[in-house]
Order: structure tokens, then sequence, then C-alpha cells
């Protein structure tokens, strides 16, 4: 039998209402709510409540996870009104209805699932990926810890879109190559190895490129990996008028 105070500590099963905006291109006419009562334990994820009406309720609910640990970055989705991965939010932090809606300013392919190809096609335009054309030595291509510091917030991106599909001015206009774009442009403009930095900026400094951005913060709110996603944007800004023009 277990003792007393370990019985206090598990945690009691309750339920919640979770709101699920569901919509079938083709089928549906406009996107609509649907409602499911779960059973959850307060240490639950929203994931875990998902799974369960997938599994247990409705087996046509379409959303996105892979590694369920905050790491994929798969299943972001708005949830009571902030973009957040479904994996890392727990039901206790939540009151007993839940709504749940795709993130914003993407098409929506079926439910909780959205077109990422115009994500990464911006995500791509900024040559996410080290450029050195130096010839290479028979060493390694050094750097110091100063230098490194400059970008180690930045390499934190799991391309989540979460940030980008926060952000008020990528909502009406998606030519905008928004915050993750530039996070990852700023991991390479500021990498001391790094060659490319000029060819990144001139990507950015573009009519779709970092001058859209109104610095609402939204996009730092919204990170899962605590990026300072509004300072790396404006770093980007201080790059083009101090150093790159």
């Amino acid at each position: 039998m277990p003792s007393e105070a370990a019985q206090e500590a598990t945690p009691t099963t309750s339920e919640v209402t979770l709101r699920v905006l569901r919509y079938t291109p083709g089928k549906d006419e406009e996107p609509h709510f649907e409602e499911y009562a779960v059973p959850v334990d307060p240490m639950d994820r929203v994931l875990d409540a998902l799974h369960y009406v997938k599994w247990h309720i409705d087996g046509s609910l379409g959303f996105r996870r892979s590694c369920a640990h905050g790491i994929c970055g798969s299943d972001a989705m708005l949830i009571n009104g902030r973009n957040r991965l479904a994996c890392k939010v727990l039901i206790r932090e939540l009151p007993s209805v839940i709504n749940v809606e795709p993130i914003k300013g993407l098409p929506i392919h079926k439910d909780l699932i959205v077109d990422m190809d115009g994500f990464f096609a911006s995500y791509k335009r900024v040559m996410p990926f080290l450029v050195n054309e130096q010839v290479p030595t028979d060493k390694e291509r050094l750097q110091s810890p100063a230098d490194r510091e400059k970008f180690d917030d930045t390499t934190k991106c799991i391309l989540c879109a979460a940030c980008t599909t926060s952000c008020p001015i990528f909502w009406p206009d998606n030519s905008y190559i928004g915050p993750a774009a530039i996070v990852n442009a700023h991991r390479f403009i500021f990498d001391s190895r790094d060659t490319a930095a000029a060819d990144r900026l001139e990507v950015l400094n573009g009519a779709t490129g970092v001058w859209k951005c109104r610095t609402t913060f939204n996009c730092t709110n919204a990170c899962p990996r605590d990026i300072d996603v509004t300072t790396a944007i404006q770093q980007v800004k201080r790059e083009l008028i101090f150093n790159r023009i």
C-alpha cells in the first residue's frame, strides 16, 4: 500500500472541455468549433488531451506531433489565444475550457494542420547554413567564446513557426519573411566563421524583409525556446544601418 503522503501527492483525474477548431477544405464551408469532454490529470499536457480525442472519441481529428518533448516544434498551435507547443502546456496551467486553434496566417490543410511550405520557403531564402569559401586547412575553424556568444541565443530555434505566426504583420501579408527566418539569418550573420553575411543581409534589406517588423514583441512572447526574437531582429537592423550599407 502506498503511504498516505504518496496518496495525497497523486494527481486526481478531472475533466476539461476541449474546444477544437475543425475545418476540412472542400468538406466544411467554414471553420467551426467542436467540443469534447476529456478526462485528464493536472500533469497531463494539451497534447495528451488531443491524443485522447483522436484515439477514443473522433479519429478524424487532424494535428501534427512527433517527439512530444518540445524539441521538434511540430505541434505549435493557438492554445487559449496564445501560440504554444501542445506538448509543453500542462492542463493545470489552463482553465477547464481549453480552446485549440491552428496557428494563424498559414493555409489550413485540415483542422490543426497548416501548410508550412511558405514558411520554409522564407527560411530557405536566408541561406540557413554555414558558408565559408576559404580553402580548408588541416585544423578546425576556431572561434572565441565571445564570438560564439554573439549568436548563441538564435541557435535554439526549432522552426515551430510560433513566432512568425504570432506576428500581426505576417497575418495579412505572408510575403513578409517573418521572425523565424530573421532569427536563422542572425545565427549565421554573426558567426565569425561565415562569409555570406552580406548575401543574407541583402535578402533581409528588401521589401519583404526585416524593415516590416513593427516591434510588437509578439514573437518573443510566443517563442517556446525563450529566444529573444525581438532583440535579434533589432541587431540585424543595426547591422544593416551601421555596418553593412
